[in-house]
């Protein structure tokens, strides 16, 4: 048995937070690159998840419901508590539609038309638009995604 030796360890000061500091959006950088990042995630795993897959590799991550969701969530949180790109741009419901379209290109040009015209992501994109627009942060994505199938 060892002895506690107290004054061997600095002593511990109680935090104390006000509404306004745990309120208050993180400080921090949200880069173009990033912000398009969650977006192909979400659109990623929602079609994959509504052709029936439970994870996914995504740029050679594996990636599950609970990516998807922190994913979903910062865009949302961002939108709605005004936050703006590193460069400036508020993030918006028109920049969020906008890069949902950029993003659902692109995975269309990777993919080949025979592809994605079998795919969810028609789906995955609307359900994701819809979720972002919504005033209320809904509580799970996958309980929204169930509509679709």
């Amino acid at each position: 048995m060892h002895d506690c030796d107290s004054s061997a360890h600095p002593s511990v000061t109680d935090v104390i937070a006000s509404r306004e500091t745990l309120l208050a959006p993180p400080a921090g950088t949200i880069t173009r690159a990033g912000f398009e990042a969650n977006i192909e995630v979400c659109l990623r795993y929602l079609a994959a998840w509504l052709d029936g897959l439970g994870c996914v590799p995504i740029h050679h991550l594996m990636e599950d419901a609970a990516t998807a969701e922190i994913s979903r969530t910062q865009v949302w949180q961002w939108m709605h508590h005004g936050a703006q790109l590193s460069n400036g741009q508020k993030i918006t419901a028109p920049l969020i539609r906008q890069t949902i379209k950029t993003v659902i290109e692109q995975i269309h040009a990777s993919i080949g038309g025979e592809r994605y015209s079998k795919s969810k992501f028609p789906q995955a994109a609307q359900l994701f638009e819809q979720m972002m627009i919504n005033p209320e942060c809904k509580e799970f994505l996958t309980l929204e995604a169930y509509r679709y199938l």
